[in-house]
């Protein structure tokens, strides 16, 4: 019988599908037999390491081995920390642990775009730490380099910003990075002291959970590779005010060898007088319990009083003590850390004599282009140069700018309408305050490079963090960075200024010390030079900013 188009198809169909199945069984055969085998995730079998409270998996990430979440303490609500409950089993430390609950906000910043944010659950046991290491093993010490997040005593945490991701940080300069959650605004500060003993230190409890959580990192950062007698703690804005504070405790002493305050930090304590800020800061609890209808005998009843209650009464207790003292009572919170001569001293402790610092800030702040001016300051006609400057500064425009010229030769004139005199003579007072008696230089630096974006947006509050963190090619910062040469070079400059800070007390051989006489800073930039800045002329003569070029508390 004469085959049929039909069969002859089915037959070829066959003896393709055959050849094909003929072909597959040795593959077949080598992955069964185990001489072929797929690549297993590097995370099949994730890394584990035993810590005071118990063992904690991580997990592997290219280079990098990354562990978050970690709890360093446990406390309850306005009493210190204490060394967490110890656990049963492998604890998960592959995600992000809580953050501390913060006041509501109802808005994205204007930085949102080249300061990308994240936000993640709240909850008032946010004692949970992040590492981040090339080699988890006791077989080796490595410089340990502890971020504290901005954000002031109210606001922020470890994750909040992606520039704060230690990953590439620790791989660019082989250091242990950590980073972690403690108790803010309310909850880290309200001053509970007369109303009992066991609350003497409640004004205290967000510095000491930094403090356990350096205790813990003195414990047990050898686990991951990190060296506990070389510890620098590093931060910016809120978070360079922790840094300071840090050096008035005396508890604080041999949990740390080295210092950065970032756009943050002012040394203020000299002119407070404990007596009376205790008494604002007890005024303050008073009209909390007052606006929650309890007193002094309820305290128990306030620690379990819902946040979102407790934060609206106690932002508007604060706002009543403020203006009753006649100040603006605006809603900032009284969450300041306070020094009352005892937990916190108005002066610095003796032993931070011996504690290298470097402080510095950055060319804007505040008051640069992105909240001010129509975004065209780099295509201003001369016309329009002149009539902005001389809107600014009237007769003086001439002397501002001659001045501005000294200190800034590689700036655009018209930059200093952007140009945060504000910040400068804060960070030059903490430097002078620390030289006094300190037995090692103190260093100082500016960051002015400007984001190639939206007309050029000059240096901002947090703008040198992703070139700190060596973050300036991750996916959400490239997009404000731009990524390219100029961005990269100097990533490499500031990160490597600071990883040479933290492993020798020297930002490097193109530094030099700064000091009252030669105020020695280094300006990064395209061209980034150290030399002295002399430009408290330039300062004056610009006048006051009204607070938009100061950094943060």
């Amino acid at each position: 019988m004469k085959p049929t188009s039909k069969s002859l198809s089915m037959n070829r169909r066959s003896l393709l599908t055959g050849a094909a199945a003929a072909a597959a069984l040795p593959a077949l055969a080598a992955t069964t037999s185990g001489t072929a085998k797929a690549p297993e995730s590097p995370n099949m079998a994730p890394p584990i390491v035993q810590v005071t409270g118990g063992k904690i998996r991580g997990f592997r990430d290219g280079k990098t081995t990354t562990f978050l979440g970690i709890p360093y303490a446990q406390a309850e609500r306005f009493e210190m920390p204490t060394p967490p409950k110890p656990w049963e089993g492998i604890k998960s430390a592959q995600t992000w642990g809580p953050v501390c609950p913060v006041p509501a906000q109802g808005a994205a910043g204007p930085d949102d775009f080249t300061f990308p944010h994240r936000f993640w659950l709240e909850n008032e046991a946010c004692h949970v730490l992040n590492i981040w290491t090339q080699n988890a093993s006791t077989a080796v010490k490595k410089p340990v380099m502890v971020w504290m997040h901005g954000g002031g005593f109210t606001n922020g945490s470890a994750m909040e910003s992606y520039a704060y991701e230690g990953k590439n940080l620790s791989e660019f300069g082989d250091v242990v990075v950590v980073s972690m959650n403690h108790r803010l605004n309310i909850i880290g500060t309200l001053d509970l002291s007369a109303y009992g003993a066991k609350y003497e230190n409640s004004r205290h409890t967000g510095m000491a959970d930094l403090v356990a959580s350096l205790q813990w990192v003195q414990q047990n950062i050898a686990q991951f590779g990190g060296d506990p007698n070389n510890v620098t703690i590093f931060g910016q804005s809120g978070g360079g005010s922790k840094v300071t504070r840090l050096m008035h405790m005396p508890i604080a002493k041999g949990l740390f060898h080295k210092a950065i305050a970032q756009s943050g930090g002012g040394l203020n304590y000299r002119t407070v007088e404990p007596a009376n800020a205790i008494k604002r800061q007890q005024a303050i609890a008073a009209a909390t319990l007052k606006q929650l209808n309890l007193d002094g005998t309820q305290i128990e009843k306030l620690k379990k009083v819902p946040y979102k209650d407790l934060i609206i009464a106690g932002t508007a207790a604060a706002r009543e003590v403020a203006q009753a003292a006649g100040g603006p009572g605006g809603g900032g919170g009284g969450w300041d850390v306070i020094a009352d001569d005892k937990y916190v001293t108005r002066e610095l402790c003796d032993w931070a004599d011996a504690i290298p610092l470097m402080a510095g800030t950055v060319f804007s702040e505040m008051q640069g282009t992105m909240t001010r001016g129509d975004g065209r300051k780099n295509e201003w006609t001369q016309a329009e140069i002149d009539e902005n400057l001389t809107k600014a500064y009237g007769e003086k425009k001439a002397q501002v700018v001659a001045e501005f010229q000294k200190a800034f030769p590689h700036k655009k004139v018209q930059d200093v309408l952007y140009y945060a005199n504000g910040s400068r003579p804060g960070v030059k007072a903490t430097l002078a305050w620390k030289a006094e008696k300190s037995k090692t230089p103190v260093w100082n630096y500016l960051f002015a490079w400007e984001y190639p974006v939206n007309g050029g947006i000059t240096a901002f509050h947090c703008s040198e963090i992703a070139f700190v963190f060596h973050n300036v090619t991750e996916p959400h910062i490239k997009v404000g960075t731009g990524g390219g040469p100029a961005a990269l070079a100097l990533q490499d400059k500031v990160a490597g200024a600071w990883l040479s800070f933290a492993k020798t007390g020297n930002p490097g051989p193109t530094f030099k010390p700064w000091t009252p006489a030669e105020p020695n800073t280094m300006v990064f930039d395209t061209v980034s030079e150290c030399k002295p800045l002399r430009d408290d002329q330039l300062v004056t003569l610009m006048g006051n900013p009204g607070g938009r070029g100061r950094a943060g508390a």
